[in-house]
């Protein structure tokens, strides 16, 4: 088995409705999203529980100096081939 993390959804609050209304309005128009903030706020959490209420596969990656543009090429071509959500 693998362990795909909880099933607790993240509380829904103003700001994540806001982020959420912005990031769907960016996925109707065929754009990214780039959300910003200290490490811990939340935001590849928001990320993924939006991914959930939509159906979406998430994809999740922690990138370091070796990770290169090609690898994130192949990655966002696969990603866009199967309708995933990424983030890095």
């Amino acid at each position: 088995f693998e362990y795909h993390g909880t099933d607790q959804r993240i509380v829904q609050t103003s700001l994540t409705d806001f982020c959420y209304l912005i990031s769907t309005q960016a996925m109707k128009d065929q754009l990214g999203i780039a959300p910003q903030g200290r490490a811990g706020t939340g935001k590849t959490e928001s990320v993924k529980a939006l991914a959930i209420q939509l159906g979406r596969p998430v994809l999740v990656f922690n990138t370091d100096e070796n990770f290169n543009e090609a690898a994130v090429g192949r990655i966002l071509i696969g990603a866009c081939e199967v309708g995933s959500i990424v983030c890095f």
